[in-house]
């Protein structure tokens, strides 16, 4: 059976048969990491907080879209910044895809009913000091979404078209720890999706549609 290139149903096929493959350590080969090999072996000399993020993508037709927030201003680490729903990792949390829905509903209030994760993808190592696994989701309509003011400033949208296009996939770079890191950037609509975010997104495109 085949499926619309950009459809949830196609997503959720690429995402379960990239899953099998998938190795620990394959964070090394992806996204950010290619982008500067030489921060690879600081970050694993670093201690690591487990987190989980929501990769939402709602069934809408032939071309799904993919859910972000922005964070709110006032939060202490990436305020301000695109995001997708998510956070540390909790002791009573069964496992990574139970973190990211839990984190999806307080921070969003996206109804677990309607998520369906159907794969995961390589840790993302981050120098703010998370180990981040990113849990692919398919999310049927239906839902609402309600964002918590304390932690999310709004809530929009994306076509996985658009994302998945390595034309949209910008370069940047900048100073940080005294030292030039470079980064994805993927600006929409007025919305500038940058960072780890970005980062996130380029490993779907690597794993999935590349």
């Amino acid at each position: 059976m085949s499926f619309a290139p950009y459809s949830a149903a196609e997503f959720r096929r690429r995402a379960e048969k990239q899953t099998l493959t998938l190795g620990d350590e394959s964070w090394r080969d992806h996204g950010d990491s290619l982008l500067n090999p030489g921060v690879i072996e600081h970050i694993e000399g670093m201690k690591l907080r487990d987190a989980a993020v929501l990769i939402p993508v709602v069934d809408d037709g032939d071309d799904a879209r993919v859910i972000f927030t922005q964070r709110t201003a006032t939060l202490r680490k990436h305020s301000g910044q695109i995001a997708f729903p998510g956070g540390g990792v909790d002791e009573e949390d069964a496992d990574v895809e139970t973190a990211a829905m839990r984190e999806a509903e307080e921070e969003i209030s996206l109804d677990r009913r309607f998520v369906e994760p159907v794969g995961r993808l390589p840790h993302y190592k981050a120098l703010s000091g998370f180990s981040i696994t990113p849990v692919l989701a398919v999310v049927q309509p239906g839902f609402e979404l309600i964002p918590n003011p304390a932690e999310v400033e709004t809530v929009f949208d994306v076509p996985l078209s658009f994302l998945m296009d390595p034309r949209n996939h910008e370069r940047g770079s900048g100073v940080w720890l005294g030292s030039e890191r470079h980064y994805y950037r993927m600006p929409y609509e007025g919305h500038n999706i940058w960072g780890i975010t970005a980062g996130i997104v380029r490993v779907i495109y690597e794993r999935l549609y590349a």
